[in-house]
């Protein structure tokens, strides 16, 4: 986690739980939430002499479900694009959906506007088609010697897509 690697999958589970980071160093103490942590690539918040503690993942989270998928090349690679999903679904309806993606970006990645068209909505086709559709605005992933932009971005809709279908 600290090393925050971009395609690593435990970072994009760490946003995606809203979990915060516990930090100490010389003289300090801190909390840190994981949608600041993690800076950029192989980049975090902590500072000089400061090590991670503890994760604390915020209590009554019981009614939630949570998934996690990725797409590699082989057994083993790290993930082209991966998907921490954790959310609320009562009755059919989303009441809180956190899609974090990882290998799409620098950091971890909530996709903000896809999960906007799931909350308050039953997950039913036309609803999933809007919030996987919403990924083209959430997502600008780069490209590599391992994926084009366009091919992690296809990768994310389709993990989105089977999410959702498990959960809807």
């Amino acid at each position: 986690m600290a090393l925050a690697d971009p395609a690593a999958e435990l970072p994009a589970c760490l946003l995606a739980l809203d979990a915060r980071i516990r930090v100490v160093g010389p003289g300090t103490r801190r909390e840190i939430a994981a949608q600041r942590f993690f800076r950029g690539i192989y980049t975090t918040d902590l500072g000089s002499g400061e090590m991670v503690t503890a994760v604390v993942v915020p209590p009554g989270q019981e009614t939630w479900t949570s998934r996690f998928v990725e797409l590699a090349r082989r057994h083993g690679d790290y993930a082209l694009v991966g998907l921490a999903a954790h959310g609320r679904v009562e009755n059919g309806i989303a009441k809180d959906m956190r899609l974090a993606f990882c290998g799409v970006g620098a950091t971890p990645i909530r996709a903000a506007r896809a999960e906007a068209r799931l909350l308050g909505r039953a997950l039913d086709p036309g609803v999933c088609a809007e919030a996987v559709g919403a990924l083209d605005s959430d997502l600008d992933p780069p490209g590599d010697v391992h994926a084009s932009p366009a091919l992690r971005r296809h990768l994310a809709r389709v993990l989105l897509a089977r999410v959702l279908a498990g959960i809807g």
